[in-house]
């Protein structure tokens, strides 16, 4: 049986429910649709919100032959084959859902083809395609944010889902709808699957009378049936948050419960390998360099062994990750850093530290001064490091930790008072 989701799945522009900000009158993303001429891009939001949709609606519009590619399970082979049959048609488009999913080998797979206009790229993708797509591949692609569905988008598509369902003869009211936008979390999808849940579970106990929707009723129904964990819902990041704060607190109980319920829910385990990756340098630093070391471990571990296996390796780094101490002063020196950026500008570097591979520049003075730590006793001498206006400027503050004490014993025994360490 067709799933509701898909009988009502927009087939126009006009029908096209939300994400006004590009496609309504005079949008950017309509004008581009309705000249006939479109670039590559990318379509970055949460899941079911219409970005598979919106991909099909513009091949449609346009007449334009159509394939679609799952970056899960599709390679490079099936992108070449893609390819080869585009070769033959005219204005093909290439549609990969979870693009960020594709490695570097299969992102540039696909550049040829884009820069020649072979094919016509969309892709879709829940993560931030600045970290998740190669740059060679963004440059040639324009990015669209689409945003979650509003609370009108929302009761747009019951309305839709009750006319349907009185076409097919069946009576539904919404008493209230409060549960159904809960549960659903701005995820169109997941919004029509409850409804569709919902009435045919509530059908079998009474196929005459009219089925009457509550928030008691649906309720009920979807803690029978649905994991309330959802990988790609709103769920997802406040399950991930509590995930990484029990690391970052010191619980390993908490870190490796919110772990199960990521793994019950079917969550990508490189996606939480990679946040342990992060949290190693972010939350723990230098007060235990060997966190990085494991949690890199892990994710090369994840990557190899996959599902159901990893799950092991992905507690062993939790747990330990949750009982390390911990520190965010590497951290915080780079935002310090970054501050100092923002506030002075591309400062010019000192020209006793500046590379000097040619004459011209050995005559304009690159290098002269330069004093190369390992001739001196220890391999350390004073020399200025920071641009003119920055000398003496401290961004990394070590912790508390033992780790962390003997470095900055060793910086005031290095630099004396001029960092104040």
């Amino acid at each position: 049986m067709t799933p509701l989701a898909e009988i009502l799945r927009p087939q126009s522009l006009d029908e096209y429910i939300g994400q006004q900000h590009l496609i309504g009158p005079g949008a950017v993303l309509r004008t581009l649709i309705e000249s006939g001429n479109i670039p590559s891009m990318i379509f970055w939001g949460p899941p079911g919100i219409g970005k598979t949709t919106l991909a099909m609606i513009i091949s449609r519009t346009l007449h334009r032959p159509f394939h679609t590619l799952s970056a899960i399970s599709s390679g490079v082979k099936e992108v070449r084959e893609v390819i080869t049959a585009a070769q033959a048609e005219e204005g093909a488009i290439l549609f990969i859902d979870e693009i960020h999913r594709f490695n570097k080998a299969q992102q540039d797979s696909l550049l040829g083809a884009v820069e020649r206009g072979t094919i016509t790229l969309i892709g879709a993708t829940t993560e931030n395609p600045s970290f998740e797509v190669i740059s060679a591949l963004l440059s040639r692609c324009q990015v669209y944010v689409l945003k979650e569905f509003d609370e009108n988008d929302m009761h747009r598509l019951i309305d839709s889902a009750v006319r349907w369902y009185a076409s097919q003869g069946t009576s539904v009211a919404v008493k209230e709808s409060e549960a159904l936008m809960r549960i659903s979390g701005g995820d169109a999808r997941k919004l029509l699957n409850a409804f569709e849940l919902v009435v045919n579970r509530s059908s079998l106990h009474n196929q005459s009378a009219p089925i009457i929707l509550d928030n008691t009723t649906v309720t009920e129904v979807i803690q029978q049936n649905l994991a309330f964990y959802d990988k790609g819902g709103e769920m997802h990041y406040d399950v991930i948050s509590a995930f990484i704060k029990s690391m970052r607190g010191s619980d390993p109980n908490g870190a490796v419960y919110w772990l199960a319920r990521m793994i019950a829910g079917g969550e990508d385990p490189l996606f939480i390998a990679r946040r342990m990756l992060i949290f190693a340098s972010e939350d723990i630093g230098n007060a235990n360099p060997n966190a990085l070391l494991l949690a890199n471990a892990t994710f090369d571990a994840v990557s190899k062994i996959g599902y159901p296996e990893c799950r092991i390796n992905l507690s062993h780094c939790a747990c330990y990750l949750a009982c390390s101490a911990k520190s965010n002063a590497t951290y915080m020196a780079l935002k310090n850093a970054e501050e100092a950026v923002r506030r002075w500008g591309d400062l010019p570097v000192p020209l006793h530290i500046r590379n000097a591979p040619t004459k011209l520049m050995k005559g304009l003075g690159y290098g002269d001064g330069y004093k190369y730590a390992h001739d001196y006793e220890g391999n350390f001498t004073q020399q200025e490091y920071l641009p003119a206006g920055l000398e003496g400027s401290r961004f990394y503050e070590p912790g508390n930790t033992p780790r962390e004490q003997e470095t900055r014993r060793s910086l005031h025994d290095h630099w004396g008072n001029k960092y104040g360490y």
